[in-house]
């Protein structure tokens, strides 16, 4: 069995992947205590126990080294009077805030170094094949008087990829051109982009990345994903009459345990659901399949709309506006409410929308607060933004639900734990072409 490490392995999905492909997970390690509770009880659900046949570090990675990875696993107890074998995959996703197109970009955020370390791990090592992923803006973000790990200076401007593939070359690396994969293309009911470096030893066998699995006009979508999660009675059975294969999948399990056996889920978890106003209920029940915040504004504006029967949204806005609630319904049904009247029917958030059922998910973010159910009026529970990244359903999510404010800054709550994952089977895709030349 070909064996791995993964470093800011988050929850897990890289990892996910990686078992599914048939690797053993060594060694891994994150920052984040938040993080580690859900990752060693997944771990320990799949027979990886710590100490035993594997090792979770919560560390730093600017503190960790590859002595002390050697260390740990040479004191598995699986390894008990023998060598450590090589490390055949090191894979990573180096935190990507600073890179990401979706925020506000900021080309000093100390975290666009984090590379630079996972680099440093690599040289001390020496796996036989790396994995680097990473959002798009890591394509295209610059650096000004950046310095390798052997000391080479980088021209000011220099971009993420040409530095990060000249420092692997320094260290005795190949590299493959870094490629933009989109995980619908691997059975992730989800649009999302991701940039994948592989690089190997100097000496040993290239290899590929993998082609696509599935087409685009024949991409799962979210109604493929989630459908059987529709809360209300009826509105399920009227719209998930069966369940998919990728439903029948999510629900016995594809990641197996160290005997082979996928876990079946025994369980409904991590299905709670925010709680919400009448208010916030009937403005979300405006909104059409697909249709932005924007969009919204834009149709009301120009086409009017029906209020009538939205009894919260009528009394708010006949307050706000010191009207009769019957005119409130005729001012927007005429299309005669003033911009501003309509962001205090809607609010001034764009950004809002409500997805689509007949199309893969948008890209699964930390934050789902602006995601509403094509189905039901309301946002998606962590178990249904899990089942969009092709968690398993008995993966599950521990610690707090979610959270706001600062502590966004420091705290990965549930939510956050599933924005940033991996989509398993995105990382199984890549980690077989590995498997393939091993």
């Amino acid at each position: 069995m070909p064996y791995a490490i993964d470093l800011f392995c988050g929850a897990g999905g890289c990892s996910e992947g990686l078992i599914q492909a048939g690797f053993h997970i060594l060694f891994s390690s994150d920052i984040s205590d938040m993080v580690e509770v859900t990752y060693r009880n997944r771990h320990e659900q799949l027979g990886l126990i710590q100490g035993e046949n594997t090792w979770f570090e919560r560390a730093d990675i600017r503190n960790l080294t590859g002595e002390e990875i050697k260390k740990h696993i040479s004191r598995l107890s699986m390894f008990e009077g023998k060598d450590i074998p090589e490390i055949d995959l090191m894979i990573g996703g180096p935190s990507c805030q600073g890179f990401s197109r979706a925020g506000r970009r900021d080309k000093s955020d100390p975290r666009n170094m984090l590379f630079g370390e996972y680099v440093r791990v690599i040289s001390e090592v020496r796996p036989r094949y790396i994995v680097l992923e990473n959002v798009e803006g890591f394509v295209d973000m610059q650096f000004m008087g950046y310095k390798g790990i052997t000391g080479i200076e980088y021209p000011d401007g220099s971009v993420t990829p040409y530095i990060l593939r000249s420092e692997l070359n320094e260290i005795g690396y190949d590299t493959l051109e870094p490629r933009i994969l989109n995980s619908a293309d691997y059975g992730v009911p989800q649009r999302r982009n991701r940039i994948i470096f592989i690089g190997y030893r100097k000496g040993l066998t290239p290899p590929q990345y993998p082609e696509p699995t599935i087409s685009p006009e024949n991409y799962l979508t979210l109604k493929d994903a989630i459908s059987d999660l529709i809360v209300s009675d009826s509105t399920r059975q009227g719209i998930a009459t069966q369940l998919t294969q990728y439903q029948i999948d999510s629900i016995n399990g594809r990641t197996p345990d160290i005997h082979g056996n996928p876990i079946k889920a025994t369980k409904q978890n991590n299905v709670e659901l925010s709680k919400q106003t009448d208010i916030v209920i009937e403005r979300f029940s405006l909104f059409e399949e697909g249709e932005t915040g924007a969009n919204l504004k834009k149709r009301v504006l120009e086409q009017g709309i029906d209020i009538s029967g939205k009894k919260a949204l009528i009394a708010m806005c006949s307050e706000k506006f010191d009207m009769f609630p019957d005119d409130v319904v005729e001012l927007f049904k005429k299309a005669k409410a003033t911009l501003e009247q309509v962001e205090v029917l809607l609010t001034k958030k764009n950004i809002r929308q409500r997805w689509a059922s007949n199309q893969p998910s948008a890209t699964i973010v930390t934050i789902a607060d602006d995601y509403i159910s094509p189905w039901e009026p309301r946002t998606f529970s962590v178990r249904e933004m899990a089942r969009c990244q092709s968690f398993d359903d008995s993966f599950e999510f521990l610690g707090k639900r979610t959270t706001g404010g600062l502590r966004r800054r420091v705290e990965v709550p549930q939510y956050t734990q599933v924005g940033n994952a991996v989509p398993p089977l995105l990382a199984k895709a890549v980690a077989l072409e590995i498997k393939k030349v091993l």
